[in-house]
Parts: structure tokens; C-alpha cells; sequence
């Protein structure tokens, strides 16, 4: 409709154009404009110069017609979109990758030779230098079940490290089937490869995860979930507390992975396991201290490092009437 609506606007004013008048100069430009109006003022020409006149007179009209065509868009001109192209690139793109990963895969893991990796002390696995950071992330609160909590995340003051900032509430919803709230999270995508498989995370040489923060006094929980979809369900993970001192100075915090307990929907359960450190799939900070009002978060870097001090397995014990299958 729009298309049709120029076209007619557009013969409209060529037919005014062609008219000697005033009020259609305005729409013709600054050489429509004068050639309208000094036909009007001017009177009639010598028969000596009547062909001169009427040649000008075409040119112009001519010139006009050219203006009020490059106005109307044709369909021809109209870039066309092409479903089938645009599949074959996406697939093209696929495969491009996927050979990608079948050459480093014989490099060695992640493209990298394998005598590299296994002298690898410290590995920096997230880091926030720019949007295209941010965007492995996604936030969430009790929004998600009508809660009052708002969460944000954007880049920090000298875009070197990443701002997670809000305010929680933990009044419930009025639903009459919630009875608890108030959290806020910060959780890292899963990461994709070709045709959107699944990748996970390999941290079997490493054995403690390593941290720079700087928060407003505030508990965190932080989680690791595993890759294991077909034996853990999507509210299983691995938690562990992160205490951040608050104030303008950075923090380094150290976890050992042998501390990390297993949880359900927040909840300690009362079998533990041992985190599978070649299985990890993504990582998350969760904020519910049940303290309501602003709070903020600021992370620099989230890696991985070799503690040679550290030598604990498993930090929890276990019993045969709490987990008969590890006692088999």
C-alpha cells in the first residue's frame, strides 16, 4: 500500500508540474520552482525564439519527469531475500566450523598442542572486556514467578570488568501458590558448536576456581553445573559461598572444587558426590540473603588455577545408609 500510495503522490505532482503553477513549485525543487514561476511572470515569447523556448521547455519537463522517478521505488529495485540462500550459508557456516574442531582436535585440546595444556598452571576461562563478554551471560530473579526482584548487568566504568547490580525483594507473590522469593542470578550460557551441540568445559587438571571481585558486603552462592542431562536434572548443581568485604578494593577469592557440595532447588542434599571436573557445563552467582534493597557485584575475571598446596579429594563423607550405590 505504501508502494501504490508514492506511486500515485508521485504522478500526482507531475501532473501539477506539468500545469503552470505556484503551488506545486514547492515539492519540485529550486529549478522547478523558478522555471514555474517565471512562466508565469514572463510574457510571450518572439516567434524567432518559440522553438528555443519549447526545446528548453521539454528539457525541463523532461528533467522534472527524471526527479519524480528516482522518487518512486520500483519493485525491481527492491532487495530480495532469499530463504534457501540464507539456509545454505547457515549450513556452510556449520560445516566450516565443524572442520575447524576436527583440526584441533588433532592439534590437541582447544587447537592447542597437548605438552601446552598439561603444563598449564592457570587458565582464565571468562573475562570482561566488552559487550561480546557480556553476552555469554543471562540474568535472572524471581521476576520469572512474579517476584519484585530487578537485576541488570552492563559493562563497569572502564569496560574491564562486568557490573551485576539490582535490587532484591523478597516479598512473595500474590498467586496464592508461591509462599518464598527473592533472588537474583547471574549464569553463563552453555556453550555451543556446530549445529548447536553442546560443549562442556574440561578443569580435570585444575583444583581450584579462581576469582577477582568486588561487591557491597553481600553472601553469594556460587554454582557449577555438570554436563550430565541424562542423569541430573536441570536443579542439580554444586554450590559454595562466596563472601565478598564490600568497600572500593578488589578481592581474590579461592574456592577448591573438593568444596563444592551437591544441591537441589537450593537445598543441601544429604548424598554428596564429587564434582565431575571434565563435565562442566556452566557456572552462576546467586544472590538471596533474604536483606532486602540494592546490591551490586563486580567481576573483573572468573578462571581456574593448580593449587600444589592443596591436596583434598572430597571435602564431605558419605555412609553406606546415605549413599549405598557408592558402597557397592
Amino acid at each position: 500500500m505504501a508502494l501504490v500510495h508514492k506511486l500515485l503522490n508521485g504522478t500526482y505532482i507531475l501532473r501539477k508540474c506539468l500545469k503552470p503553477s505556484v503551488a506545486s513549485c514547492p515539492f519540485l525543487g529550486t529549478r522547478s520552482a523558478d522555471y514555474c514561476s517565471s512562466s508565469l511572470e514572463k510574457p510571450a515569447a518572439a516567434p524567432g525564439k518559440a522553438s528555443s523556448q519549447r526545446k528548453t521547455e521539454g528539457n525541463l519537463e523532461g528533467h522534472h519527469q527524471r526527479e519524480v522517478a528516482l522518487d518512486i521505488t520500483s519493485p525491481e529495485d527492491k532487495p530480495e531475500v532469499s530463504f534457501d540462500k540464507a539456509i545454505k550459508e547457515e549450513i556452510k557456516d556449520h560445516f566450516r566450523r565443524l572442520k575447524n574442531d576436527i583440526v584441533n582436535h588433532w592439534i590437541g585440546p582447544e587447537g592447542r598442542p597437548l605438552h601446552e595444556v598439561l603444563r598449564e598452571q592457570a587458565k582464565v576461562v571468562w573475562q570482561f572486556r566488552g559487550k561480546e563478554d557480556l553476552d555469554k551471560w543471562i540474568v535472572t530473579s524471581d521476576k520469572a514467578i512474579g517476584g519484585r526482584s530487578e537485576v541488570f548487568l552492563k559493562m563497569g566504568k572502564s569496560n574491564r570488568s562486568a557490573l551485576l547490580y539490582g535490587t532484591l525483594s523478597s516479598e512473595a507473590p500474590q498467586d496464592g501458590e508461591s509462599d518464598r522469593s527473592g533472588y537474583c542470578a547471574m549464569i553463563s550460557k552453555i556453550p555451543r558448536g556446530p549445529f548447536e551441540r553442546k560443549r562442556f568445559y574440561d578443569w580435570s587438571q585444575f583444583n581450584t576456581l579462581y576469582l577477582r571481585v568486588r561487591g557491597d558486603g553481600r553472601p553469594w552462592m556460587v554454582n557449577i553445573r555438570e554436563d550430565m542431562d541424562i542423569i541430573q536434572r536441570k536443579d542439580q548443581m554444586y554450590s559454595y559461598f562466596m563472601f565478598t568485604r564490600g568497600g572500593p578494593y578488589w578481592q581474590e577469592v579461592k574456592i577448591p572444587f573438593s568444596q563444592f557440595f551437591f544441591s537441589n532447588r537450593g537445598r543441601i542434599r544429604d548424598a554428596q558426590y564429587q564434582l565431575l571436573l571434565d563435565k562442566i557445563s556452566s557456572i552462576g552467582f546467586t544472590l538471596a540473603d533474604k536483606v532486602d534493597g540494592p546490591f551490586f557485584l563486580e567481576i573483573d575475571f572468573i578462571g581456574v588455577f593448580t593449587d600444589p598446596a592443596h591436596t583434598e579429594e572430597f571435602a564431605y563423607e558419605n555412609s553406606p545408609e546415605l549413599s549405598p550405590r557408592l558402597f557397592k
